[in-house]
């Protein structure tokens, strides 16, 4: 079960939490997953291609040519907080229709919490599991011990 404990734990400190924070600089770097909120010229204009609620637009950077974002999309959020899922296309976004760039950064203090969540339901478990069967099973009758001491009684 040690084994189990230690991998159990690895996992979940390998895959982390990962937060959308806004941007250090002007632009994030190629390749990075990031998010853009669309302002409402923005929606304006994306609204034919894209949808006319969009709030925030998802993926991966692919590069920034003539002042537009190239973006392969993965998701957009909507204004009424609905969501869409999109499987990479790529899109032009023009610099003034972006109001904040968010770049997707890791998160040490969810990590940590994620992370204690599951070590305590590991330990939970192992102490659930290592109850011996003396401690679950029902207590004998009186009459069904094996011990018991048979007297003869004498027949008339």
């Amino acid at each position: 079960m040690n084994r189990f404990t230690g991998l159990a734990s690895t996992v979940t400190l390998l895959a982390g939490c990962y937060t959308m924070q806004p941007a250090k600089g002007p632009v994030p770097d190629v390749g990075a997953r990031m998010a853009l909120d669309v302002n409402d010229a923005g929606r304006v204009a994306l609204g034919g291609s894209m949808g006319p609620e969009i709030s925030q637009i998802e993926g991966q950077l692919l590069g920034k040519e003539a002042g537009d974002y190239v973006v392969a999309v993965s998701g957009i959020k909507l204004l009424r907080g609905g969501e869409q899922s999109w499987s990479g296309e790529k899109v032009h976004i023009k610099s003034e229709y972006v109001s904040s760039v968010y770049e997707r950064r890791f998160s040490m203090g969810r990590t940590l919490a994620l992370g204690a969540v599951g070590a305590g339901a590991i330990a939970f478990l192992v102490t659930r599991s290592l109850k011996t069967d003396a401690e679950t099973a029902d207590p004998p009758t009186p009459g069904d011990s094996s011990n018991a001491i048979r007297i003869p009684v004498p027949q008339p």
